[in-house]
């Protein structure tokens, strides 16, 4: 589904401010992977998340989403593969528009746009179904200003929205950071539960080790730009925070130094 060969990028090259960001990452994703990426200050995690996004060229390397090498591509050429989930709350939704204008927005993602009504009474139906699945009570709000929902309410939105044309890869860069333990809880619930049930391919950044562990089929970590650690399957399900840290000292020869990682634990 995805793949990552030797991706190379270097921000501010040939001047004293110059940093290696991605220093060679490979990685393969299959369908239905769900991957939690976790690693200290700086290891690459979010920047290579924007790489496969296209928020900015790659210096070398390759990235193909289902084979297809998409490294050449724009930003919004790109969205009709990915979807994507940010930090902020507030920059997934138009505040301004009504729930159900959001989701129409979404749904419209890549389609030729016409003079016709701009949300049909069939797509209210499917909405509303949709909205049903967060079990927010959003269903029964549809006609309300999105600036008025909290952040977790806007977070759950987001993601239905960044799912509802089902992407080849699903972008979660930590989505749930800004978020209190309560409501962050849930909106994770709600990310495993669209994934699972669209058997989506994804890819989620996070500080919390706890979470890392328990979300997804597979966790990766990162260092220095590179992936340095893949686990999977029962021995993903075995890991334990402490266990966590003692392998990155292992295979990277230096302390943990994510305090936010740290403080989760």
């Amino acid at each position: 589904m995805l793949e990552l060969i030797d991706v190379r990028k270097t921000f501010n090259p040939g001047t004293i401010n110059a940093k290696k960001a991605l220093q060679g990452v490979n990685l393969h994703l299959a369908p239905g992977d769900f991957v939690t990426i976790i690693g200290g200050n700086g290891a690459g995690k979010s920047t290579t998340l924007n790489a496969v996004a296209g928020v900015w060229p790659i210096d070398s390397g390759t990235i193909k989403i289902d084979g297809k090498d998409i490294a050449g591509l724009p930003e919004h050429k790109r969205a009709k593969y990915v979807g994507r989930v940010f930090q902020d709350p507030m920059m997934g939704t138009a505040a301004t528009m009504e729930i159900q204008e959001n989701l129409a927005i979404a749904a419209r993602r890549g389609n030729h746009r016409t003079l016709k009504w701009g949300i049909s009474s069939k797509e209210k139906i499917k909405f509303r179904e949709l909205l049903s699945i967060l079990d927010l009570g959003l269903e029964d709000r549809m006609t309300a200003k999105v600036g008025l929902l909290s952040g977790g309410q806007r977070q759950a939105l987001t993601l239905l929205m960044a799912t509802i044309q089902q992407p080849k890869l699903l972008l979660l860069d930590e989505h749930t950071a800004a978020l209190d333990p309560k409501t962050a809880a849930k909106v994770l619930e709600i990310s495993d539960k669209l994934i699972a049930e669209n058997n989506l391919t994804a890819m989620m950044v996070t500080h919390n080790m706890r979470d890392a562990i328990a979300h997804g089929n597979r966790l990766i970590m990162m260092h220095d730009g590179k992936v340095i650690f893949d686990v999977s399957g029962e021995e993903k399900k075995k890991l334990t925070v402490d266990a966590l840290v003692e392998k990155f000292s292992q295979t990277s020869g230096e302390e943990f130094s994510n305090d936010r990682a740290l403080l989760s634990k």
